[in-house]
């Protein structure tokens, strides 16, 4: 073999090499960051029960009395961003208006959706967190008691994808129990919400048992 035939063979060796590595680098990382942002969602959730746990269940009838004497959403919204506020730690101000969430198809949540809130409030470890009172009409209440308002969690703030199902969670906080959206989906409905066709709001519960970004 020439010394210029091995040289070219080397070098090619050497390119294709750089290209594997340069294609498995963003793909690792990218699985790291998600793993990541899931770990930081159970964790969440479990703060949730927590506050559930100390909160709901022992003041259980004063703050369902509150709630039943508000005359507005608004009023309930404000009961329930105190309920919360030092569980949480939010800000006294609110998140800038052009935040904006999305869903995991890409497409903008419409105001009309139960899923859209209005205001949100950054946490102390800069999540950013939505609080929206929930009628029992809305969403299903799986045989539960009142269901007294929905909680979301931007995990990584204003970095983006801003997108439910990547770095948006939500759940749903009962009178007698917390539950992740998504619970009152089957398997393969959670599989399809969690896809690129989906809306990503059965992730929040998919995670929780153990499905994640790759499925």
């Amino acid at each position: 073999m020439k010394i210029s035939d091995w040289r070219v063979e080397y070098t090619i060796t050497l390119l294709i090499i750089f290209a594997g590595v340069l294609f498995f680098i963003p793909t690792s990382l990218r699985s790291t960051v998600q793993a990541n942002i899931i770990a930081k969602w159970k964790d969440c959730y479990k703060k949730l029960t927590y506050m559930q746990d100390v909160i709901l269940k022992q003041e259980k009838e004063k703050i369902l009395t509150s709630f039943k004497r508000a005359k507005t959403p608004d009023q309930r919204e404000d009961l329930i961003i105190e309920l919360i506020k030092p569980y949480f730690r939010l800000a006294n101000y609110k998140v800038p208006k052009r935040y904006k969430v999305k869903f995991m198809d890409k497409t903008p949540v419409p105001t009309t959706s139960v899923y859209y809130i209005e205001d949100y409030y950054f946490s102390d470890n800069k999540m950013i967190v939505g609080i929206k009172d929930i009628p029992n009409s809305d969403i299903k209440n799986n045989g539960s008691e009142d269901t007294m308002f929905m909680m979301t969690f931007d995990i990584n703030g204003f970095l983006p994808p801003n997108t439910w199902g990547k770095d948006v969670f939500g759940a749903k906080i009962y009178s007698n129990k917390v539950e992740p959206l998504g619970q009152d989906l089957s398997l393969q409905e959670l599989k399809n919400d969690c896809s690129e066709n989906g809306k990503g709001i059965g992730c929040s519960y998919y995670y929780q048992i153990g499905g994640n970004f790759s499925d």
